[in-house]
């Protein structure tokens, strides 16, 4: 029977010290990040390391940032398009009617401007259909490539707290240790453990997020290279028609 509660005991202690070593984890974890929130300085060599990933998620920032401003005005160019594509139209049609009851020489130049505002208007309108084909492709790289990226920085930024958060719990054991007492070595071991774990996880994650950053840019480049020749295609061929109407 006494060897029952021994072990009952010892059970009891292991998930004591498990629940104790998570309470701690989480300590510091919180208190990294609200280091990080705070702006407060951190440890220069450890941000030193990192100065890598960091120039990859200003990169990986920059592409979400002018991705979202490459839709916004891909929209407002669509509008105008119309409204510019319209006016012109109008004109057109208005130069036509003037000029058909001018039987003067200026009577015939009004019609024939007439009739090149309105073929331009046509071939304006058709630059809508690269425009909506360039915009339904960006919002799908958007949703798809920079929103899986975006969940690879996320893990990685958790990651990286988890990280930094059990270097602070070092520090913070190793400059009360005493190497002859066995109990402050035993726990020190056990941080020096989660250091170890946490970093291989955090690296792990930094590889992914800068392969993924890296291979985000070149795919938008391939993309805007890609369907913006159609768009230019289109803008030539529409100058051409509206030279060649005059």
């Amino acid at each position: 029977m006494s060897g029952c509660f021994g072990l009952q005991k010892h059970f009891r202690l292991s998930q004591d010290s498990s629940v104790v070593n998570k309470f701690q984890q989480k300590y510091w974890k919180t208190k990294q990040t609200f280091i990080r929130v705070t702006g407060k300085k951190e440890d220069e060599h450890v941000v030193a390391s990192d100065a890598n990933l960091d120039a990859k998620l200003e990169v990986f920032h920059s592409i979400q940032k002018t991705c979202m401003e490459l839709l916004k005005v891909i929209e407002q160019y669509q509008r105008r398009i119309c409204l510019l594509s319209q006016e012109e139209n109008d004109l057109g049609r208005f130069l036509r009617s003037q000029g058909s009851q001018d039987k003067s020489r200026a009577g015939k130049i009004m019609q024939a401007s007439g009739k090149a505002l309105c073929f331009s208007s046509q071939q304006r309108m058709a630059l809508r259909t690269p425009l909506c084909r360039l915009y339904q492709e960006v919002e799908t790289f958007r949703y798809r490539a920079i929103s899986d990226t975006w969940l690879t920085v996320s893990r990685m930024e958790q990651s990286r707290t988890e990280y930094r958060g059990a270097l602070l719990w070092m520090k913070d054991v190793s400059q009360e240790l005493d190497p002859d007492t066995q109990k402050q070595m035993e726990k020190f071991r056990k941080v020096q453990a989660q250091v170890r774990s946490t970093k291989a996880s955090f690296d792990k994650l930094k590889n992914d997020v800068c392969q993924k950053v890296d291979l985000l840019g070149a795919s938008r480049c391939n993309l805007l290279s890609h369907v913006l020749t159609t768009y230019q295609f289109q803008g030539n061929r529409r100058i051409k028609h509206f030279v060649e109407s005059l």
